[in-house]
């Protein structure tokens, strides 16, 4: 899915710069890079001028692959190295007019990302010393959704459900159009037995009824902290319990008011995930800069 998505997302972002391409060529072009004559080749660095995780050397590649694949990349980095500013991430080598009208559109999937991955990191790092996780959601760029969740793992996050198809998520709605949390959750066992049951729960009398229905995954919808330490007690008597059923409990994931101020402290609860939405819905790009040699 992800080598599709990248050669589909790639395709885009160059048809927004240069025009529709047909089967066999562009209806437009790089007007300013006509400039150049044809035959020049040039060399060029691309930079960071800020520390960060990188991410993106596929997409890079597939960019210039799409423009005919005679420029050469040499990296210097892999997808999940830290940077330090002014590192060099990739030397170029090639036609001259091909570098220059690449370059934005690489430097934009390799700024993004890489900034998904920095922004990642930021949290994990504040994971440590406990056994959370950081996951992230569906709160993703349209059309980058593999593109970013791939970033989040560059930054050492896991991604959560990939879209709608490879999990249940039984929110307030799903629960009042079945009726209750225990016949949405049956109805999904009985649907997909092979795929994981969420659920979503705002208070601690719906986080009984989601344990009694037996949930693999039970989200905390912005729990305080003392209703998440409830929960994880709650959820540890079943854990406890001679249960002839076999179930043990359920995960435990927080979501809402999550920050890098609050994240560490929630975590200290003994829940098990911590799903965060800025990862992948604030984005903040990684400052890159392109330097053709003269």
């Amino acid at each position: 899915m992800l080598e599709n998505d990248i050669r589909l997302s790639v395709k885009a972002a160059l048809d927004e710069d240069l025009g529709h391409q047909d089967a066999h060529h562009r209806s437009q072009a790089d007007i300013t890079a006509q400039l150049i004559p044809s035959d020049k080749h040039a060399q060029a660095k691309l930079i960071t001028r800020e520390e960060g995780v990188f991410c993106g050397k596929a997409w890079a590649e597939q960019v210039f692959n799409q423009l005919g694949g005679e420029v050469a990349l040499l990296w210097h980095v892999d997808d999940g190295d830290l940077l330090i500013p002014n590192q060099v991430l990739c030397e170029l080598s090639g036609p001259a007019r091909t570098i220059l009208t690449g370059e934005r559109t690489a430097m934009n999937f390799i700024q993004t990302l890489s900034g998904v991955a920095t922004i990642t990191k930021t949290y994990v790092d504040k994971l440590a010393g406990t056994h959370a996780q950081l996951l992230d959601t569906r709160k993703t760029l349209p059309g980058l959704r593999t593109a970013q969740k791939y970033a989040v793992t560059c930054g050492g996050g896991v991604n959560h459900r990939i879209g709608l198809y490879d999990a249940f998520l039984i929110k307030e709605n799903h629960v009042m159009a079945c009726g209750t949390i225990k016949s949405a959750v049956t109805s999904a066992r009985n649907l997909h037995q092979d795929k994981a049951v969420e659920v979503e729960v705002e208070n601690i009398d719906e986080l009984s009824q989601a344990l009694d229905a037996q949930a693999d995954i039970i989200m905390l919808d912005n729990f305080d902290i003392n209703m998440m330490l409830e929960a994880v007690e709650l959820n540890n008597q079943y854990k406890d319990a001679d249960n002839t059923k076999g179930y043990q409990g359920a995960k435990l994931e927080v979501s809402g008011d999550v920050t890098l101020d609050t994240i560490a402290n929630f975590a200290k609860t003994g829940v098990d995930y911590i799903s965060v939405g800025a990862l992948t819905k604030h984005v903040r790009a990684l400052d890159l800069s392109l330097r053709l040699q003269s």
